[in-house]
C-alpha cells in the first residue's frame, strides 16, 4: 500500500533546480573574512543589508515598540492571546500609508482590502488558490523568479505557460509574445486564468514601463483574466526614475472601481525594502471582496504574529523615519550596484542597465564554450565550484538565451563584494589567456600543416618537371 502521497515523492518543488543547487554548495562551504576566507560568497541570495543600521537606530531611540510597550506600559499578554487573521487595524493602516508612500502618494490604499500573508510566497500562493483551479494556467515573462514554480505551481496544481522575452529589446513585454503565450496555453488544452509579473523584475532588475503595463492591462481586459503584479521590490527603485505601479495605471486609465480593476491583484512585502525577511511579513491587495475574504481565510495557515506587526506598526507610522529610510535606502542601493557594475566591466562583463531591485542581470555569454544551455551550466559549475562565487544561471529562471546570470549585490559588505569581482577577473582574464593560448596553438598547427603541404605540393610539381636530373 503506498504510504506518502505523490507530492512527497514527486520532484515537484523544484528543489533540484541550479538555483536551489547554487545554494545548497554555499552551505557546505561558506565565505568568511577570518574563518572561511576561501569558502562560496553568496551573490545568489536577493536580500537588503544595507540600511540595518537605519532600523537599529529607530529601534534604540523608540525601546518600547520592542519591549511590547504602549505608553510605557507592557502589552505583552494583550499580543500573546489569540488574534483573528484579519491582523491588527493599526498594522494594516500603517502599511498601507507606506505603500502609498513609495509610490509618491499618487494612488491610495484601502487598509480593508490587505490581506496579511507569511510573507509573498504565501502571498502568491494564495492567490493562485483564490483564482486559478489546478489545472489552469497563469502566464510569466521570462526570465523569471525561479521560486515561482515552487511558489504558485507546488500545492495549488496550477501550471505555468512562459512570455517568451528576448534580449533584443532588454526583455520586455511585446504585445506578440503575450498572444504566442496565450495560444500555446490554448494548443496545451489549458485555460489561462491571468498574468503574473514582478515589477520591479526579479531577475532582471529593471521596472516595467508604462506602455508594458497599459499593454498588460489592455490584455486582460480583452481576454478577461487576471493581472498579479508582485511589487515586493517597489521600494527598491532607484536613480531618478519613480516606482510606477499598475495601481498608476488603472487610476491613469480611469479603471479604479471598475470590474477591471477587480482582476488586478497587487502582491507585496517588506521582505527586500526593508530587508526584513525573517519577519515574514506579505500582503495581498485586492478590489474583489470575495477574494479578500477567501484570502483572509485562507491566512490562518500563515498568519503574520501580532508581536511583529505591533513592532512594524510603530516603525511604519513614524513617517519621518519611513522617508528618511527610503530615500537613504535608495542611494545605497544605487551606489553598490555601481560597485557591482564597475567591478564587472573591470572583469570585461556587461549586464543590463537595470534601476531597481538587489541584483543585475549579468551577461557572460562570451564565456560559454558553444551557444547552448549545457555550455551554460558548465561556466555555472566553474563559478560556484572554481571561483567560489555563487550565482544564479539563466536557465534556472527560463531565460531563452544562454550565458545569462542573475548576480546580487546587497547582501554583503563593499569587501565582499570586491573580493567577488577580483575573484571573477582572475577567472576571466585566465580564460581570456587559455584561449589565446588555444587559438595561437591552433593557428601554429594550421601554419604548419599549410607549409607541410605546400612544401609537398611544391617537390611534387618539380619532381613532374625535371624527371631526369634525380
Amino acid at each position: 500500500m503506498k504510504q506518502l502521497s505523490t507530492k512527497v515523492t514527486s520532484n515537484a518543488h523544484g528543489q533540484d533546480s541550479s538555483y536551489f543547487l547554487g545554494w545548497e554548495e554555499y552551505e557546505k562551504n561558506p565565505y568568511d573574512e577570518i574563518k572561511n576566507p576561501n569558502g562560496i560568497i553568496q551573490m545568489g541570495l536577493a536580500e537588503n543589508q544595507l540600511c540595518f543600521d537605519l532600523i537599529e537606530t529607530w529601534l534604540a531611540k523608540n525601546p518600547d515598540a520592542a519591549a511590547l510597550k504602549k505608553d510605557g506600559q507592557s502589552i505583552f499578554k494583550e499580543l500573546a492571546l489569540f488574534q483573528d487573521y484579519h491582523g491588527l487595524p493599526e498594522f494594516k493602516k500603517a502599511l498601507a500609508e507606506f505603500m502609498e508612500e513609495i509610490r509618491g502618494n499618487r494612488v491610495t490604499f484601502d487598509p480593508s482590502k490587505i490581506v496579511l500573508a507569511a510573507g509573498s510566497t504565501s502571498a502568491n500562493e494564495t492567490l493562485m488558490f483564490c483564482l486559478a483551479e489546478p489545472g489552469d494556467a497563469f502566464l510569466l515573462p521570462t526570465p523569471y523568479y525561479p521560486g515561482f514554480d515552487r511558489d504558485l505551481k507546488w500545492r495549488t496544481g496550477a501550471e505555468i505557460v512562459p512570455i517568451h522575452c528576448s534580449s533584443s529589446n532588454g526583455f520586455q513585454i511585446t504585445e506578440s509574445a503575450l498572444q504566442q503565450a496565450y495560444q500555446q496555453a490554448q494548443k496545451l488544452d489549458l485555460k489561462v486564468k491571468g498574468v503574473l509579473v514582478t515589477n520591479p523584475s526579479n531577475p532582471l532588475g529593471t521596472m516595467l514601463t508604462r506602455r508594458e503595463l497599459n499593454l498588460l492591462v489592455d490584455f486582460i481586459t480583452s481576454k478577461n483574466i487576471h493581472l498579479i503584479s508582485d511589487e515586493i521590490y517597489s521600494g527598491t527603485v532607484f536613480g531618478f526614475e519613480q516606482f510606477v505601479s499598475v495601481m498608476d495605471v488603472l487610476k491613469d486609465k480611469k479603471l479604479e472601481n471598475s470590474e477591471v480593476s477587480k482582476r488586478v491583484h497587487v502582491v507585496y512585502s517588506l521582505s527586500k525594502d526593508l530587508g526584513l525577511p525573517g519577519f515574514r511579513v506579505g500582503a495581498i491587495y485586492s478590489n474583489d471582496e470575495m477574494v479578500v475574504s477567501a484570502a483572509t481565510k485562507m491566512s490562518s495557515f500563515g498568519l503574520v504574529s501580532s508581536q511583529t506587526q505591533y513592532l512594524l506598526s510603530a516603525l511604519l507610522s513614524d513617517k519621518k523615519f519611513t522617508g528618511t529610510y527610503l530615500n537613504e535606502n535608495q542611494k545605497r542601493l544605487k551606489i553598490r550596484q555601481k560597485q557591482l557594475v564597475s567591478g564587472l566591466e573591470a572583469a570585461g562583463v556587461t549586464c543590463l542597465k537595470s534601476n531597481a531591485g538587489l541584483f543585475c542581470w549579468v551577461d557572460m555569454r562570451h564565456l560559454l564554450d558553444t551557444n547552448t544551455f549545457e555550455a551554460e551550466l558548465e561556466l555555472w559549475k566553474k563559478i560556484v565550484y572554481e571561483v567560489k562565487l555563487n550565482i544564479s544561471p539563466g536557465s534556472s529562471c527560463h531565460c531563452t538565451e544562454p550565458g545569462w546570470f542573475r548576480v546580487c549585490f546587497a547582501n554583503m559588505s563593499e569587501e565582499t563584494l570586491d573580493l567577488a569581482m577580483k575573484r571573477l577577473k582572475e577567472y576571466v582574464e585566465s580564460t581570456d589567456s587559455r584561449r589565446v593560448m588555444s587559438k595561437s596553438s591552433h593557428e601554429r598547427i594550421k601554419s604548419l600543416r599549410k607549409r607541410t603541404v605546400s612544401n609537398w605540393v611544391f617537390r611534387v610539381s618539380w619532381t613532374d618537371r625535371v624527371p631526369d636530373e634525380r
